[in-house]
């Protein structure tokens, strides 16, 4: 098996002011093997492919490619690409205003004039021998994401790739572009490339790889193959200890005990986005909306907020009627809301960690009453050690944390408030399982705690675990409420899709 090896990386090390982000990494990549590199945001995934393709330098460790008697040094993702590793990342990086074969085959015409026929007759050859439905003279934005994607794939493979890079590439794909983006990959691997794909999917990796490669803060856990490491198991490795079973609330739903203290009643709320509708939440429950996209689930917690404006409705909390027309005013009534967009909505990218985190509370506060160093500092370190907030510093940019932490320091900024009701729009989204697990923990210590918390998630199953109570929600409207014993998957998917709760 030795002389099926295309790649390997032996002790490869690399730091960053405070921060060890690969401690002696080693990592093989066999030809004709799909192989998935796996961790928690901030593992060390992302700064290793960085060095392999010539965007970090190592500070240490070797690089050996197949057909190179000598280790090699890459400087550049040019160079990358002259020694057969090339990259397709989650953001399509091609020109979505030219055609499918200038994007295939763009910087690469030799000479000064361009054979038009030529490079589109080979790109025809290459898309049908791919598979990829796709025209050479077709505009590349009339293509599917998916296609897109599978563009990109035939370029860097056109540039006798041997070593293919998949960056998160099904993270905006539906069911079907997916399986017709592992058709490729499978097709690719037939043909002996060797694939490396970094993916936050655990289905997905068990369904296409091959092998899998697992690193935590930094260093490597291990080299395994498939069929040898239960999924279980593989998470057990990416979070360092043993998967606990989230403890459930189902059973404590005090919304339906007539006795409960109620914190917050709507009746006929509705905003420029969501229409009217009743909604209340008691004290120590955690409920969610669920539905498809486009439901009105986020419009409905965000006319909770006051982040759409109000149009209609009466809502108390506490028992004590109130007026939530915009964010200042619902903050200040202590509901706090980690919005659904982390980047546009969430954190501000160029600010510290430690601005980040009393952002909330310094606006509750007044611009005219600001914290003092101290203050600030003494908050930070606070949460970033409650949270177990991985950054080089409190100052550290929070722009450059991984998507896991930069949802923690929004966490922290919104328990900063001590609000007694905090809505949570999709805050495991785009995280890795680890991260998910502690922020779903969490949210049932904080909501034994007495806190009333709204959890909304695209994972059915996500949301069965963490939530007592689901209302369900198609086409703007409620219409349906689940708890108990009808919390299932299968009574989830009948009330969304119209059969009756």
């Amino acid at each position: 098996m030795e002389n099926d090896v295309v790649l390997t990386m032996r002790g490869i090390c690399k730091s960053f002011p405070n921060v060890k982000a690969l401690d002696h990494v080693d990592f093989t990549l066999r030809k004709g093997r799909i192989h998935a590199l796996m961790g928690e945001n901030g593992a060390g995934k992302s700064t290793l492919i960085k060095v392999l393709t010539g965007v970090y330098s190592m500070d240490e460790g070797e690089i050996r490619i197949d057909g190179i008697e000598d280790a090699i040094h890459i400087r550049s993702p040019q160079e990358a690409q002259n020694f057969g590793i090339s990259t397709v990342y989650q953001e399509i990086t091609l020109c979505p205003n030219l055609t499918v074969a200038e994007n295939m085959f763009i910087g690469r015409s030799p000479g000064k004039t361009v054979d038009w026929k030529t490079m589109e007759k080979k790109a025809g050859e290459l898309l049908d021998n791919l598979g990829i439905p796709a025209r050479p003279k077709q505009q590349l934005g009339s293509c599917s994401l998916a296609v897109q994607q599978m563009v990109a794939i035939a370029r860097a493979v056109d540039t006798e790739c041997k070593v293919l890079i998949l960056d998160e590439p099904t993270s905006s794909l539906d069911e079907n572009e997916v399986e017709m983006l592992f058709r490729l990959m499978r097709d690719l691997r037939e043909r002996g490339v060797g694939i490396i794909f970094v993916t936050h999917f655990l289905e997905q990796v068990y369904e296409v790889s091959d092998d899998i490669t697992v690193l935590r803060n930094g260093e490597l856990v291990g080299e395994y193959e498939v069929k040898d490491l239960p999924q279980v198991e593989l998470v057990a490795k990416m979070i360092g200890k043993d998967l606990e079973e989230l403890s459930v609330i189902k059973g404590r739903d005090k919304g339906a005990d007539e006795q409960a203290e109620m914190l917050y009643e709507a009746e006929g709320l509705s905003s420029s986005e969501s229409r009217p509708f009743d909604f209340h939440i008691a004290k120590g429950e955690v409920n969610g909306f669920t539905g498809l996209l486009g439901s009105g689930r986020s419009e409905s917690v965000r006319a909770i907020f006051g982040a759409d404006p109000v149009t209609g409705g009466k809502t108390s909390i506490e028992g004590k009627a109130v007026r939530i027309n915009k964010p200042l005013d619902a903050m200040r009534n202590g509901i706090g809301y980690l919005a659904e967009d982390r980047k546009g909505d969430g954190i501000i990218a160029d600010l510290s960690v430690r601005d980040n985190i009393i952002l909330a509370l310094q606006v509750i506060r007044g611009i005219g009453h600001p914290f003092s160093r101290a203050q600030a500092e003494a908050f930070a370190d606070e949460y970033i050690k409650a949270l177990d907030i991985k950054t080089a510093s409190k100052d550290t940019p929070v722009g450059s944390l991984s998507g896991g932490n930069q949802q923690k320091v929004i966490l922290a900024r919104w328990l900063l408030t001590h609000p007694k009701y905090l809505i949570l729009d999709e805050p495991t989204r785009g995280i890795d399982v680890g991260t998910k697990t502690e922020i779903q923990k969490l949210v049932i210590k904080l909501a034994e705690e007495g806190m009333g918390i709204t959890f909304i998630s695209s994972e059915i199953e996500e949301m069965l675990r963490t939530c007592s109570r689901l209302i369900v929600m198609r086409d703007r409207n409620i219409v349906g409420e689940l708890r108990g014993d009808e919390l299932t998957q299968e009574r989830v998917m009948r009330t969304i899709a119209g059969g009756g709760n």
